[in-house]
């Protein structure tokens, strides 16, 4: 079976490309969805007492993804600083307001330099819908690996785990002896009918990647790697590892020897591969090996 590092003269070849749509055809997409967030955002503004009020008034929206990008649009204009993901949670209001109230800017603030800015503002609904592509080619990318698995092994095996979006599945809830309680992965492949792991797997689609976001990624990917075979070693259970990478990040820096290396670390039990490559690599005789 040849291996990740085979690939490396023709890099390209073997990448998939999921499309994003031009600029400024995004835009004109995206400013109807927007507009109604930038008015419902000026209506709490207008309701609103202070800052803290206007936070309160943003999570009492009840559906999760206009909530969602009000707590954006509140992020930019009162307090850049927080967390986004602090802002999602409603329980941590208090702590936001005590650690970051200080530098919340004041209303009437808002308002006016909301008032400066032209109705809708689509320098503010670009960057909103930056964020609705994240994440969205990595569902791509994991879509098409199941569709395929299905397809060319799925009489064999099976494969569980989130398609699209959904929470990550936990290896320690599928071998309670696993060292770490917390340790996600995004599929499991098993034998037909089978609950036993044979495959543990990671997804992810790399569209820009390098620096210090590269290095984390491939620092993690080695940790997991080692992980494992000391849990298999210990269990002498031959648990193996699948990484289905993909995108043109992987032509970045030094990404391809990077997960040549990582793929080598695995001693014949970790297959680095993207999307064109399954068909060479991720074959039964591997997986029940």
């Amino acid at each position: 079976m040849p291996g990740f590092r085979d690939y490396a003269k023709e890099q390209a070849k073997w990448i998939t490309v999921v499309e994003s749509p031009f600029y400024p055809d995004s835009l004109l997409a995206a400013v109807p969805i927007y507009a109604p967030v930038l008015e419902r955002f000026r209506e709490l503004l207008d309701q609103a007492r202070d800052p803290a009020d206007l936070l309160n008034l943003v999570h009492a929206t009840r559906e999760t993804k206009p909530r969602v990008q009000l707590l954006r649009v509140f992020r930019k204009y009162v307090s850049p600083n927080t967390p986004v993901e602090m802002l999602k949670r409603k329980r941590d209001i208090p702590t936001i307001c005590k650690e970051f109230g200080g530098k919340f800017r004041d209303l009437a603030a808002v308002r006016k330099a909301l008032d400066m800015r032209p109705f809708p503002d689509e320098a503010l609904i670009a960057i909103l819908n930056e964020y609705a592509d994240r994440g969205s080619k990595g569902y791509t990318l994991t879509e098409a690996f199941f569709e395929w698995f299905e397809m060319k092994l799925g009489e064999e095996f099976d494969i569980v785990g989130p398609v699209r979006a959904g929470p990550d599945l936990n290896l320690h809830d599928l071998l309670p002896d696993y060292p770490k309680d917390r340790r996600p992965v995004d599929f499991v492949i098993t034998g037909k009918g089978k609950k036993e792991p044979l495959v543990i797997g990671l997804g992810r689609y790399d569209s820009d990647r390098g620096g210090a976001q590269e290095d984390d990624r491939t620092s993690g990917y080695r940790d997991l790697v080692s992980e494992l075979l000391r849990y298999s070693e210990t269990k002498k259970y031959r648990l193996k590892l699948l990484f289905v990478n993909d995108g043109p990040g992987l032509l970045l820096g030094s990404m391809w020897k990077d997960y040549c290396e990582i793929e080598e670390r695995g001693r014949g039990r970790v297959i680095v591969a993207t999307l064109k490559m399954l068909e060479h690599r991720l074959t039964p005789a591997w997986i029940r090996s």
